[in-house]
């Protein structure tokens, strides 16, 4: 019997038996293998290089059926092919301007440019075109039952009627201590700003109903505004003008500004334009904060004020009847217009800078039309109105005393009740349409009231603009860019078209100027005077041929010119001839006497 370690040791030599050592033929086969394995991947490579290849291809082939205008669904073709059609008159109604006509005289670089813009104008017509599709919110107006008066609704009926999001924005601030109240909402819509007579000022996210800050200045408050954004607002105080941010802190006291009854914030200028008692007008750039001009009117205490939204023109009202239409740009009065037989108690003006509305002391309610300056529609009031208001949709809100009506159409239409009516606990001091919002705000004796009017804000905001639902961080953003394309306070004029005008008066007279002061005319087209070449091409032959071309040209010029005035003053004269022909033709009254 053998011992179970003499076994292993043979069972361990066996093994060592059974693997004999690798000999040279057998490397050699083992390098076949590898190789044959090799070639093999390299087969496998190449065939997925070619079907990559016959995949472009066959791409390829798609992109430009696509270009003939067959597109492949699923191996059909599109049988809609290309963009989707924009019914002309949609795209009319966001036409900019006609296209420009290429003269021979532009060089093939303005007439590329030229070309590109207008390709971009076209493509953002269409554009614009298409996705007004996506802006179908309407305003709608309060309508009544049969032989109902609208303006007998009440605003608790209003807020029972509407769901309970709208229903929330009616609500009344008891504030009797520190009161009357002037309003002022943001651009945006989001933020209201309270400032009372006696010293109480405070800044609400009225939607969401978060004070932001609540202070007492411990002086008279005549006006408040807020400027770009909802981060700062202006106070005229009693003495000077002070600057608050959102926090309550005071930012900066203007002492150059003193005793400011009114204010108005030029958002796209960063001005802000404030009217005195002691009847200066002062623009504020509250971007640098400097002063651009200080306008003494010579028209006693300005207390009526407003602007024009269209051209930033501001419109002051004085005393004796008189509105008076201002630019930071000309120490005296653009227009003046003789409005009420007594003295001016508010303006208002329209968005599109189209109309404007006046109240006096006659009583009287006046629409007129500021293209023209002559007054469209009159109205009697028994009682006239202490404050006016316009909407982003056109309705006009009058406060008398302690009631506030709202009307329709007032330059359209004659007009004779109002669209809505509402009673406060107090004077009126302070009348104020939200932004995108069917809300006015009535600041007044009694604290305030944010009254429900349906059909008073826009519908369709521009969240490039104005975007009543912006972050932090998106607000940073457009104040970035809001501060990069400021206009300058050198370009506010009546007319904004003239901008883009030449003043051909002017540029004349300045021409014969120049050329009374040099003895020559530098626009005149000198003689022609070739340049001088090299290697021999300066001969006196080639000289003398190259002023022949150019004197050619100039000739063709000359008689293009004269056969387009030929041919102009022929068609006229076929039209004339036409137009007689057609009267000749016409049989009058006085044919039967012909013999």
């Amino acid at each position: 019997m053998a011992s179970p370690g003499e076994a292993a040791v043979k069972e361990s030599h066996v093994e060592k038996k059974k693997t004999p050592p690798a000999r040279y033929w057998q490397e050699s086969q083992e390098e076949v293998k590898d190789e044959n394995e090799a070639d093999k991947s390299k087969n496998r490579a190449g065939e997925a290089a070619q079907h990559k290849k016959t995949q472009k291809a066959k791409k390829r082939k798609q992109e430009e059926h696509q270009r003939d205008g067959k597109k492949f669904i699923s191996g059909k073709s599109d049988p809609f092919p290309g963009p989707a059609p924009v019914p002309e008159d949609r795209i009319q109604k966001f036409k900019r301007k006609d296209k420009m006509k290429k003269s021979r005289g532009q060089t093939y670089m303005l007439k590329d440019i030229i070309s590109r813009t207008e390709e971009a104008s076209e493509m953002s017509q269409k554009q614009a075109a298409r996705v007004d599709l996506l802006l179908p919110e309407d305003s709608g107006f309060l309508e009544g039952d049969e032989e109902e008066d609208t303006c007998t609704i009440s605003q608790q009926d209003i807020a029972d009627a509407v769901d309970i999001t709208s229903a929330s924005k009616y609500f009344n601030l008891n504030l009797s201590q520190f009161g009357p109240y002037r309003v002022d909402y943001t651009k945006t819509g989001r933020h209201m700003l309270l400032g009372g007579r006696r010293g109480h000022v405070a800044c609400i996210d009225w939607q969401s109903k978060q004070l932001m800050c609540e202070i007492n200045v411990m002086e008279s408050v005549n006006d408040v505004k807020w400027l770009h954004s909802e981060t700062m607002y202006a106070v005229a105080q009693k003495k000077w003008l002070y600057i608050y941010d959102s926090n309550g802190i005071e930012l900066h006291c203007i002492r150059k500004f003193n005793d400011v009854l009114r204010m108005q914030f030029l958002p796209y200028h960063f001005l802000l334009a404030t009217a005195s008692a002691t009847g200066f007008l002062q623009y504020l750039d509250v971007s640098v904060g400097k002063e651009v001009a200080a306008i003494c009117t010579r028209t006693g205490r300005l207390d009526v004020m407003c602007q024009n939204p269209h051209n930033a023109i501001i419109h002051l009202g004085h005393h004796n009847g008189t509105v008076t239409l201002w630019s930071p740009n000309q120490k005296e009065a653009l227009v003046k217009m003789l409005c009420h037989q007594g003295g001016v108690r508010s303006v208002a003006v329209d968005k599109t800078g189209t109309y404007m509305v006046t109240s006096g002391m006659d009583k009287k309610l006046k629409v007129y039309d500021i293209r023209a300056f002559k007054p469209l529609k009159s109205y009697f009031l028994p009682s006239g109105a202490s404050c006016l208001s316009l909407s982003q949709r056109g309705l006009l809100s009058a406060a008398t005393g302690d009631i506030v009506q709202v009307y329709r159409d007032v330059w359209s239409t004659p007009v004779t009740k109002p669209y809505m009516a509402h009673r406060v606990r107090g004077a009126v001091w302070g009348l104020h349409f939200c932004p995108f919002e069917d809300v006015l705000g009535v600041g007044h004796g009694g604290g305030f009231t944010s009254m429900l009017v349906p059909g008073a804000g826009e519908p369709n905001f521009d969240g490039l603009d104005a975007n009543p639902y912006r972050s932090v961080k998106q607000r940073q953003e457009w104040e970035v860019k809001a501060l990069m394309e400021k206009i300058q306070p050198e370009l506010i004029s009546l007319d904004p078209t003239q901008l883009g005008q030449v003043d051909r008066a002017t540029f004349e007279q300045r021409h014969q100027d120049r050329v009374q002061a040099l003895g020559f005319d530098p626009l005149a087209k000198g003689k022609f005077i070739p340049k001088h070449k090299k290697k021999g091409r300066s001969s006196a032959g080639s000289v003398e041929k190259r002023k022949k071309q150019v004197a050619h040209e100039d000739q063709r010029d000359v008689i293009r010119k004269t056969v387009e005035n030929k041919m102009a003053i022929e068609k006229e004269r076929k039209e004339r001839k036409k137009t007689t022909a057609a009267l000749s033709n016409q049989k009058s009254a006085l044919d039967r006497f012909k013999k």
